[in-house]
């Protein structure tokens, strides 16, 4: 019997970069969904309910695939830190995660034959103090404008992070254990022959 399609339901580039490193053959079908934050919602049920509309929208336009999506947000003493609106947000960002630990959640999705499993994934970074300077130079970067937190591990940030409990993919945006297991539960053959 054939494999099922996989989709990825995320126009990330970052999240394509980490599913490739499988050598999987995928699909990319971006969900176009609100993913405002609600009010009072807290981080975790923020990630896992956008990843699971994300991977409920594209499996009903792919019902025999098997639908990975995903979503990430920076959790700052409860505080959602989604992607920046502009620069002077990321600044906002870096200069209130400067010198302190935060956060990283992701929550992964998998839909497949009208059933989905989602899993969550916690990530603690801690940030060294930041100057001023710092934060203007990576600003300008423009690498932060559409990360969530304003920052990415993967790239310039990377000089800003002291230390990292867990999953580093996960900060980036895909959990590779987790997301290996998910995939494995919904018949995809993963990293073996």
């Amino acid at each position: 019997m054939a494999e099922p399609a996989l989709v990825l339901a995320s126009a990330s580039p970052r999240r394509r970069d980490l599913l490739s490193v499988l050598g999987l053959e995928f699909d990319v079908d971006p969900a176009d969904i609100d993913e405002g934050v609600r009010p009072g919602e807290a981080p975790l049920a923020y990630v896992r309910r956008v990843a699971s509309c994300k991977a409920t929208t594209v499996a009903a336009r792919n019902p025999a695939a098997v639908v990975l999506a995903a979503d990430t947000t920076i959790d700052l003493d409860g505080v959602i830190l989604a992607k920046p609106v502009d620069a002077a947000d990321a600044v906002r960002m870096l200069e209130a995660l400067s010198g302190r630990e935060h956060l990283a959640h992701t929550a992964v999705a998998v839909a497949t034959g009208g059933l989905l499993n989602v899993v969550e994934v916690t990530t603690t970074v801690r940030m060294r103090p930041l100057v001023r300077s710092e934060i203007d130079w990576y600003v300008e970067t423009g690498e932060p404008l559409d990360k969530a937190g304003a920052y990415a591990i993967q790239g310039g940030a990377a000089c800003f992070v002291e230390s990292v409990a867990g999953s580093v993919s996960n900060v980036v945006g895909l959990p590779m254990a987790e997301t290996v297991a998910a995939l494995r539960a919904a018949g995809v053959v993963v990293c073996s022959r």
